[in-house]
């Protein structure tokens, strides 16, 4: 369930954070602030939601997973392929997530 939960998170903040992108950079209305925002809140909340001891520990695995998404969001909203370079540092980054999420910890 927490993949889920991360996989959501990821797509959540990706298009807030696209919404203001678009807003900044890219001359877009301010009324794409509004779905930027709620987009965001939806990430927090859905964050929020991992069965974890302690928040740090959930953002820090939660950020490889939000690497090897803001590289699919690349290739698929923006039309740039990753290339071998983002690959391995994605796949860097998800091992790091999967040390941190499933490594033993004493209780």
């Amino acid at each position: 369930m927490t993949n889920v939960i991360f996989a959501g998170a990821a797509l959540a903040e990706i298009a807030g954070c696209f919404a203001f992108w678009a807003w900044w950079r890219l001359d877009r209305s301010p009324l794409w602030l509004l779905p930027g925002l709620a987009a965001l809140v939806v990430f927090a909340w859905l964050l929020a939601l991992v069965e974890s001891d302690a928040a740090g520990r959930t953002y820090a695995a939660y950020g490889g997973i939000y690497i090897a998404a803001s590289l699919l969001w690349l290739w698929a909203a923006e039309g740039i392929r990753p290339d071998r370079w983002d690959i391995a540092g994605a796949a860097i980054c998800l091992a790091g997530a999967g040390i941190i999420l499933l490594a033993p910890r004493a209780t």
